[in-house]
């Protein structure tokens, strides 16, 4: 199920996040001064950096605690959605630095190809080494899961920087027993190809959280559910257009149109729209800011007929998802409803001018009336439904 916790329940999140992040700047400075002392006094350039990554993980942390603290402000006149998408711009920082620590460790991997030095290991530092990395892997695992139960793409990006960072330090074993067993340096070659994986992760992290940004469909699961909550009304005939704006993570406002009988009073809608706001918040946690209503009339059979001959015409037609809000104006001899068209369609004008040929062709004497619409929560994908 895709339901969520309440919106009031933001506060535990927001706690639970906070203390991931500390535990995270724990280990890390931990690790850090560790590694920085141990990479010193045996002159591996590849132990310094894996230090430097630690402290950038610690700084991700420190960033993370941060944006959720702004992204929990409350509402003011310059934003009056509240602050949500702090969050977002907090993971996009932390990405950001991925990135960075990555660019700067291969700066300093191909100086040391260029002018080597040979690396002086003692068993305490490759012990403390190989702690590190089970360390490592046991807090990049916590806290990606963390982040995924409490929906933080902040502490979902620090989790796989953690466990990049198992395989840097693992990596750096490796190079080190490859150097007491054959005298032949192959770190700062390994140390270069690191980083070349870190570019590329923080590269993937900063594409994600642009997207984020930028404006993503919401999840087809919690719309679908969302749909399913607004149509188990009796008055309901069915539920379209769903969307849901994203103001940082579980913080949704959300509007849609609903088909009622035509009969219902402006009181009945009235009562109607305030049962489904409470409703969906209360399983959903989606603040709905809209309900608009679509006037179902169909009092004799022809009327009955002639929507299903359309609606079957009409859904014949490629990249046409579903058909709704149909509605016949006797009086003006008109015949108004939405098309679905799929984001799919290569073309959709052209998918628009084949819907009013197919509507056309079977009741040639009524004026159409064809709002183009697009289902911006990935709802209606194979759906037949009109």
């Amino acid at each position: 199920m895709s339901e969520k916790a309440p919106a009031f329940n933001a506060k535990a999140r927001d706690r639970a996040v906070v203390r991931v992040s500390v535990v995270g700047i724990g280990a890390n400075a931990l690790l850090a001064g560790s590694k920085a002392v141990i990479g010193t006094l045996s002159g591996s350039i590849a132990i310094v950096l894996d230090a430097v990554n630690n402290l950038s993980d610690a700084a991700s942390s420190v960033i993370t605690i941060i944006g959720t603290k702004l992204a929990r402000k409350h509402p003011d006149r310059q934003h009056p959605f509240g602050h949500g998408r702090a969050e977002y711009l907090s993971a996009m920082v932390i990405a950001l630095l991925v990135l960075y620590a990555g660019v700067t460790s291969l700066v300093e991997s191909i100086k040391k190809i260029i002018t080597p030095a040979d690396p002086d290991y003692s068993t305490v530092s490759l012990v403390i080494v190989g702690l590190a990395v089970a360390v490592k892997i046991a807090l990049g695992l916590y806290v990606k899961k963390a982040g995924t139960r409490l929906r933080s793409e902040s502490l979902v990006n620090s989790g796989k920087d953690a466990l990049l960072d198992s395989v840097i330090s693992a990596a750096t074993l490796v190079s080190a027993a490859i150097y007491i067993f054959t005298n032949v340096s192959t770190e700062a070659y390994l140390a270069a190809v690191i980083s070349l994986i870190i570019i590329k992760s923080g590269i993937d992290m900063l594409r994600e959280t642009l997207s984020h940004i930028l404006g993503e469909s919401a999840d087809a699961d919690l719309a679908k559910d969302i749909l399913r909550t607004i149509e188990s009304f009796d008055e309901i005939i069915g539920a379209y257009d769903l969307i849901l704006n994203d103001y940082g993570p579980d913080r949704y406002l959300g509007s849609v149109h609903a088909e009622v009988d035509a009969a219902l009073t402006a009181a009945q809608l009235d009562a109607l729209t305030r049962r489904i706001t409470a409703a969906v918040y209360e399983k959903h946690g989606v603040i709905m800011t809209a309900v608009g209503f679509y006037a179902n009339d169909e009092s004799d059979e022809k009327t009955a007929a002639l929507r299903g001959s359309v609606c079957e015409a009409v859904l014949a037609v490629e990249y046409v998802n579903q058909v709704h809000g149909f509605f016949i104006d006797h009086e003006a001899d008109s015949i108004r409803f939405d098309a679905v068209i799929s984001l799919d369609a290569p073309d959709r004008d052209g998918t628009l001018a084949k819907v009013y040929q197919a509507a056309s062709a079977v009741c040639p004497e009524y004026t159409l009336i064809i709002t183009p619409d697009t289902d911006f929560s990935n709802s209606t994908e194979g759906d037949e439904a009109s």
